[in-house]
């Protein structure tokens, strides 16, 4: 049998997904349900907190607790990085999401640092560099409006990137289309890519920057690009709310018998 908090959290989500409770709505203050019986009030606390943490609610000194506004923002796959989009346009990886959301960019929600550092063991790794050799590092936060969505650290070659605009760290993209963009200028166009993603609770540190709730969860991705002959021209790191993005694939399904058939 569920723990009461669950059954309750539960309950909540459910009117909350039929519309009982409006975007915006605040819901019952804790002791209102402990009055109606609904449990005392260490258990509607951890209810509300299973909310947050879902991405249902957020919760906040003086307003209570309220239905999340928006839906999350689309993660798109392969679409977003389409060549026409940053080659031939300026809509960088993450400004495609927001079109295919529906949702705005303002340039001074992408903030970056850029720093010469020695090679951390997984960066160094996937630039087949030996550890401690020094590379750029791009790190970004990204907001849409106030509440950041994702912070995303690019890793480059000195040799690849020096006096680019990737080691701008002028807030927005690095230009008309992105970091993808200046590697192409610079002769490297990218190719393929890997992603790799692994879910997990933030640490403190990373609730305070994406302005978590305690124990919400992430989701960190690892990107490793390449040019047609397999150099790696980028290795990235991100971190993504989990709440705040739904993630869509769209792509041909493989047949690999009858490709290898001659």
């Amino acid at each position: 049998m569920a723990p009461k908090w669950r059954e309750l959290a539960d309950k909540l989500a459910e009117h909350i997904r039929r519309g009982d409770y409006a975007p915006g709505q605040q819901l019952p203050h804790i002791r209102d349900l402990v009055e109606a019986g609904e449990g005392s009030k260490s258990t509607v606390h951890a209810a509300y907190k299973a909310l947050e943490a879902e991405g249902l609610v957020t919760s906040s000194r003086g307003h209570g607790t309220v239905v999340r506004e928006q839906a999350p923002l689309k993660r798109l796959g392969i679409a977003r990085y389409d060549k026409a989009k940053w080659r031939d346009g300026e809509e960088v990886a993450f400004i495609a999401d927001r079109v295919a959301s529906g949702r705005a960019y303002r340039r001074g929600e992408q903030t970056q640092s850029v720093s010469r550092l020695p090679a951390p063991p997984l960066v160094a790794a996937a630039h087949g560099l030996p550890e401690g050799a020094e590379v750029y590092a791009r790190a970004r936060l990204v907001k849409e409006g106030d509440q950041p969505t994702h912070t995303l650290t690019s890793y480059y070659r000195p040799e690849h990137v020096e006096g680019t605009r990737i080691v701008d760290p002028t807030p927005g993209p690095a230009g008309r289309g992105g970091g993808f963009r200046v590697l192409y200028d610079a002769g490297y166009e990218i190719d393929h890519m890997r992603e790799e993603l692994f879910a997990r609770v933030a640490t403190q540190d990373e609730a305070t920057l994406l302005q978590l709730a305690p124990g919400e969860w992430v989701v960190e991705l690892h990107r490793t690009t390449y040019t047609a002959d397999g150099t790696v021209v980028e290795f990235a790191v991100g971190l993504h709310a989990a709440t705040r993005f739904a993630w869509a694939y769209d792509f041909k399904v493989p047949d690999s018998a009858r490709e290898a058939t001659p």
